[in-house]
C-alpha cells in the first residue's frame, strides 16, 4: 500500500456489504429484530463500516467500552478514548438473542445495517460522564445525550449495506480515498485540521504554519450532528470553499468532510479526532487552544496535555500543539503567546456574543479577525435566522 502512515491498529477495516441483494438476503433480513439507530449511532455505524474508527468493526462490547471509559484503551490495549455505543431499550433487548443478527434501521424505517449481537450490557451513565468529560451535569451536551440514551448496549460486529447519500457529495472522501489522493499527489507528511466552527485568522495561521514543515493538509471539518446553536455544515462548507479558492495553495490543500457526530468531549475528544485523522492517513494532527471543548469544562491546554499520557507510538499520529494565537494591533500581524512582545491591550479579541452581534447587524467583522468573504457569508446565515 505504501501509505505514509498504517491505519490505528495496523488494518483499515472495511465493513461494507451488498448482503441484502439477493432474494435469500433480503428475506433473511426482513425476519430479524430491529434497532433504530439515532442519528450519532447512525454516523457511527458509518464510519466503522469505512475504517475511520478503525480498529473498530463494530460498536463495542462491554469488556472494550469499561476498559475505554476507565483506561482510555481497548480491551486489547490498543489506545481509544471515547466509548462507541449502540443502546436500545430493555424490551428490545430481551428479544435479541446473543451470537445472532439484528437489522438496523435509519430513523425513516429502512433497514441500513446488520449487526451480530455478541453482548448485551448496561452501563451507569454518572460515571461515564464524570470520567469521560469530566462532569455530570446535563447542561453538557455530551452528558446530556448519554444521560437520555436508552438503558441496554449491544456490542458486536456490524455490516453497513445503504451507505447515506453524502451532504456534500464534491468534499466526501473515505479514509481509503484520501489515502489514495495522498499516494497520488505523493504527500508523506500530511497534517490535519479539525475544525466544526467557520475558519477565522487564527485557524488559517495554525494551518498555514504547519504546512511550512509538511507537504499536504487535510482541511476536515465535521459535518455530523453538532449541538444546535453551532453554525449548521452548510454555512460553514461555503466559508471553507471561499477560504480555500483565494487563500490557501489549493494544490497542497485537500478539503474534505468528516461526517462524525461532535462529543464535545474535550481532551479524549482530541485523540479521538486524531486518531481517525490516523485512518484517514494523516501522520500530524493541529491540537490548539480549547480542542473540542464546550463551555468551561476543559483548561485551554488540557487536550495538549492528554497527549502526554501516552508513548509517541501508541498514538502512532504526531500532534502539532499550538498556543493561542491573535492578531496584535501593535505588530500588526498575527502572534501568539509565544510570540507576543508587546501587552495584552494589543491583542485583537472579538467575544462570540459580539461577534454575532455585530453579524446581526450586517456589519463585517474586522478583516484581522476573520476574511471578509467568511463574514460575508456568515452575514447571509445571520440575517436568514
Amino acid at each position: 500500500m505504501n501509505d505514509a502512515i498504517a491505519p490505528h491498529g495496523g488494518r483499515l477495516v472495511n465493513c461494507v456489504s451488498s448482503m441484502d441483494g439477493t432474494p435469500a438476503g433480503a428475506k433473511y433480513i426482513a425476519d430479524l429484530p430491529r434497532v433504530t439507530l439515532d442519528e450519532r449511532a447512525h454516523s457511527d455505524l458509518e464510519l466503522i463500516a469505512v475504517g475511520a474508527l478503525s480498529p473498530l468493526d463494530g460498536f463495542m462490547t462491554e469488556a472494550d467500552h469499561k476498559s475505554v471509559v476507565n483506561e482510555l484503551r481497548l480491551a486489547n490495549g490498543l489506545v481509544w478514548s471515547i466509548p462507541v455505543n449502540l443502546a436500545t431499550d430493555a424490551a428490545t433487548a430481551d428479544k435479541i438473542r446473543l451470537h445472532s443478527d439484528v437489522a438496523l434501521a435509519d430513523a425513516a424505517g429502512r433497514v441500513v445495517g446488520l449487526m451480530r449481537v455478541t453482548d448485551k450490557f448496561s452501563f451507569d451513565w454518572r460515571e461515564e460522564a464524570q470520567k469521560v468529560y469530566l462532569t455530570t451535569e446535563e447542561k453538557h451536551p455530551g452528558v446530556a445525550y448519554i444521560a437520555a440514551r436508552k438503558p441496554v448496549l449491544l456490542g458486536g460486529p456490524v455490516q453497513l449495506l445503504h451507505p447515506r447519500a453524502p451532504e456534500f457529495p464534491a468534499h466526501h472522501r473515505t479514509p481509503e480515498q484520501t489515502r489514495a489522493l495522498f499516494r497520488e499527489r505523493g504527500w508523506k507528511r500530511i497534517v490535519a485540521f479539525q475544525t466544526r466552527n467557520p475558519i477565522h485568522r487564527a485557524h488559517e495561521f495554525l494551518t498555514k504554519c504547519a504546512l511550512e514543515i509538511v507537504d499536504g493538509l487535510l482541511l476536515h471539518p465535521l459535518v455530523g450532528e453538532t449541538k444546535a446553536d453551532d453554525i449548521p455544515a452548510p454555512v460553514r462548507m461555503k466559508c471553507y470553499e471561499a477560504l480555500v479558492q483565494k487563500y490557501y495553495p489549493q494544490e497542497r490543500v485537500v478539503l474534505s468532510t468528516l461526517p462524525a457526530a461532535m462529543r464535545y468531549a474535550g481532551p479524549r475528544e482530541a485523540i479521538h479526532h486524531a486518531l481517525m485523522r490516523k485512518n484517514y492517513g494523516c501522520t500530524h494532527f493541529i491540537v490548539g487552544r480549547d480542542h473540542a471543548g464546550v463551555g468551561n469544562y476543559y483548561g485551554a491546554y488540557d487536550a495538549q496535555k492528554m497527549f502526554d499520557r501516552f508513548k509517541p507510538e501508541e498514538i502512532g499520529i504526531e500532534p502539532l500543539k499550538f498556543e493561542h494565537t491573535f492578531w496584535h494591533t501593535g505588530l500588526k500581524e498575527m502572534v501568539s503567546n509565544k510570540t507576543s512582545p508587546g501587552p495584552k491591550e494589543a491583542h485583537l479579541a472579538l467575544s462570540g456574543t459580539k461577534v454575532r452581534e455585530m453579524l446581526g447587524k450586517g456589519e463585517i467583522l474586522p478583516e484581522e479577525f476573520t476574511r471578509p468573504e467568511v463574514s460575508k457569508i456568515l452575514i447571509e446565515h445571520y440575517r436568514g435566522k
